[in-house]
């Protein structure tokens, strides 16, 4: 995907995406959407505390990753600001 054709979404969209109100488990990181519907970590929209349709920019500074752990995942679109 060019990064023309990706799409923007508001952080109110983001919020649908969260496991319960549809399937899709995204979760934004530094302005970029993620899909983790496929990690087993993310089952049922909850990775530990964390929950999906979030912005997680400002909480990955607490945890025991560093931000390459989204480098495995597909960048489903952008978060409009």
């Amino acid at each position: 995907m060019k990064t023309d054709e990706i799409p923007v979404f508001t952080l109110s969209q983001l919020a649908l995406r969260n496991g319960i109100d549809r399937q899709e488990v995204w979760c934004a990181y530094k302005g970029n959407i993620y899909e983790l519907s496929r990690s087993k970590l993310w089952r049922g929209g909850k990775h530990y505390e964390h929950w999906a349709g979030q912005d997680l920019t400002l909480e990955l500074k607490d945890a025991p990753h560093n931000e390459n752990v989204f480098d495995k995942f597909k960048i489903v679109g952008k978060l409009k600001r």
